[in-house]
Order: structure tokens, then sequence, then C-alpha cells
């Protein structure tokens, strides 16, 4: 599997983040801010969304567009904390199917533990 890393270059991104990272920041606005951020990433994260011509009428003339292709993405929060991030995801990609995976880190090792995976057993050509 090939993943692509895109750094968030961005003067509202930087300041949503720091306004979030503040102790003094109350709950309700730290959840307003991730879910600010998650639309912000998720607008980049699906930059590259696979999409086929999709022909349609408009009230002008016919014309084609584009719609997802199949399969349909998927969205995989990693437990806990990504969680977090979902509604915004599902919000920007209502037909996404959610799997998710969870995750620690062994404070021995430092080794990457799965404790949980409910994604399909079958990955091929999905774009999570």
């Amino acid at each position: 599997m090939t993943m692509h890393l895109t750094v968030l270059d961005h003067p509202l991104v930087d300041h949503k983040l720091t306004v979030l990272r503040d102790k003094n920041t109350p709950s309700n606005t730290f959840r307003e801010l991730v879910y600010e951020l998650v639309t912000l990433e998720a607008y980049e994260a699906t930059r590259d969304l696979t999409v086929e011509d999709a022909p349609i009428e408009t009230p002008v003339a016919p014309t084609v567009g584009k719609k997802l292709s199949k399969p349909r993405p998927m969205v995989v929060p990693i437990l806990r904390a990504g969680l977090g991030m979902l509604d915004g995801m599902t919000r920007l990609i209502p037909t996404a199917e959610v799997g998710f995976l969870g995750m620690k880190r062994d404070e021995n090792t430092l080794d990457i533990v799965t404790y949980a995976n409910r994604l399909p057993d079958d990955l091929t050509g999905r774009q999570a």
C-alpha cells in the first residue's frame, strides 16, 4: 500500500491549530475547531479520489459531470482520537463506508499494537 503525505500549509490551519492547542480553549470551542480542521484536511485528503463521467440533464442542456467511482471511499478513524474526526469526514463524503482501527503504542518497545480491526477482508481497489 502506498501512502501519500500532504502538509497543510495554510494560515487558517495554523490559526485553528494554535487555538486548539491552547490549554485555555473551552471544550465546545475545541470540538468545533476539530470539525473545522477536519473539513480543511478532508478537502486536501480527497483531492485525488477517483471519479468517473456522469451524464446528467441540467435545466439548460445535457452535460457530463463527475461522480465518485466505485467502490465507495472508506473513512478509517484510528481509535480513539480519530473518532473526533469522523463526523467531519462523513459530512464531506456521506456515501463513504466507515471502518475502524484500534491502535496503541507499546510503551516498552514503541511498537504499534493493533487491538481492533473492523475493516473489510478485501480492500482491493479501495481508497481510504
